[in-house]
C-alpha cells in the first residue's frame, strides 16, 4: 500500500519469490506496470517482473500480508481506505520513516496485527513502473503473534529480516541518520557521498546527531550503536542516494519533513532539551516546500 521505492522494491522481490504480490500506488506508476511490468534494476538483476497494480485500496481485499509504505503524513488517511477491504487476518507492516506510525496504525485498524518496521534501503523510482535498487534491503521486525513467521518468508524471498524486542531503539537510531541527512540533501539537492564532502558538513551532521540522542535519552529511549559513526558510514555505504526528501522538494511535494527534523523539536519541545539545529533544518525545508507550492500553484 503506497507503492513508491520502498514498496516496489521490496514488492519486486517478493514477486521474485513466487508470491502473488499487488501494488497499490499512483496511476502512473500502476498503468506502466500494468502495460510493462515492474522493473527491478539491482546488482545481478534488471528485469521485469509480472505483478498487478492498482490505485483503488480495495485491491487489498484477499491479502494476507500488507508492505504499508505510505508516507508518514498519510498513515491515518490511506489506514481508513484499507480497513472496509482488509482480511480479519491479515498482518501490517508498518515500513515508513519516523518513530510513531505504527502506534497510529493502530490506533486506526484496531482489529489488526501491525509490526514496527525498520527499513534499511537505499532505493529510487527511476521512472513509472521502474525501480532502482542503490544498495542493503534489510528489516528489523517488532515482536508479534505471527512476526517470527513472517521474518521467515522474508528471509526466504532473500530479504535480511530480523525480530527485535528493540524496534523503538531501531526506529530511533533509523530516524537519527534520517535527520542528520535527509534535510541537507534536500537543501543542496545532492548524494550523501558528495554531502558529507562539504566544508564544516562532518561536524553539523555531529551537531544534529547529538540533539536526536539527548532529545531519545530525554524520552527513555536508549538508542543502540555508535550513531555518530553509524551517520559518517552511510556517506560511504549510501554515496549516490539522494534523499526521499531531496526528492519530494525537487518534485514539488509535501515531504516527510514534520515526522524526521519536526518530531524531534517536538518532542525537545516538550522535554526541555533545545534543538536549535534540527530547528533550523526543519524550518528550511518548509521554505522550500512553500516555495515549490507557490511556483506550482
Amino acid at each position: 500500500m503506497g507503492a513508491g521505492a520502498v514498496g516496489c522494491f521490496y514488492g519486486a522481490l517478493l514477486a521474485r519469490a513466487g508470491h502473488e504480490v499487488v501494488l497499490i500506488g499512483r496511476p502512473q506508476h500502476v498503468q506502466a506496470v500494468r502495460e510493462q511490468g515492474l522493473r527491478l534494476e539491482m546488482q545481478g538483476f534488471d528485469g521485469h517482473l509480472r505483478v498487478e497494480a492498482d490505485t483503488d485500496a480495495a485491491a487489498v481485499r484477499g491479502a494476507s500480508l500488507v508492505l504499508f509504505t505510505v508516507k508518514s503524513t498519510d498513515t491515518e488517511t490511506a489506514a481508513a481506505q484499507l480497513a472496509p477491504h482488509l482480511s480479519p487476518d491479515a498482518v501490517l507492516l508498518s515500513m515508513q520513516n519516523g518513530v510513531d506510525n505504527a502506534e497510529r496504525l493502530r490506533a486506526a485498524l484496531p482489529a489488526h496485527e501491525v509490526a514496527a518496521t525498520v527499513v534499511y534501503v537505499a532505493t529510487g523510482m527511476a521512472g513509472p513502473g521502474h525501480v532502482r535498487h542503490f544498495g542493503r534491503n534489510e528489516l528489523v521486525l517488532e515482536p508479534g503473534r505471527r512476526s517470527e513467521a513472517v521474518a521467515q518468508l522474508l528471509r526466504e524471498a532473500g530479504i535480511p529480516t530480523e525480530v527485535s524486542d528493540d524496534v523503538r531503539g531501531a526506529l530511533w537510531a533509523k530516524l537519527v541518520i534520517n535527520c542528520a541527512y535527509n534535510a541537507l540533501s534536500a537543501i543542496t539537492q545532492m548524494p550523501y557521498g558528495r554531502l558529507a564532502q562539504g566544508e564544516g558538513v562532518p561536524a553539523a551532521l555531529d551537531d544534529v546527531v547529538a540533539e536526536c540522542l539527548a532529545v531519545a535519552a530525554a524520552d527513555g529511549v536508549q538508542v543502540p550503536g555508535d550513531l555518530h559513526a553509524a551517520v559518517r558510514r552511510i556517506a560511504s555505504t549510501m554515496p549516490g542516494q539522494v534523499s526521499s526528501t531531496a526528492q519530494d522538494v525537487a518534485r514539488g511535494k509535501p515531504s516527510e519533513i514534520d515526522h524526521l527534523n519536526g518530531y524531534v523539536l517536538r518532542r525537545g519541545a516538550a522535554l526541555g532539551i533545545p534543538t536549535p539545529v534540527n530547528r533550523l533544518l526543519h524550518a528550511l525545508v518548509k521554505l522550500l516546500e512553500g516555495r515549490c507550492a507557490v511556483t506550482t500553484a
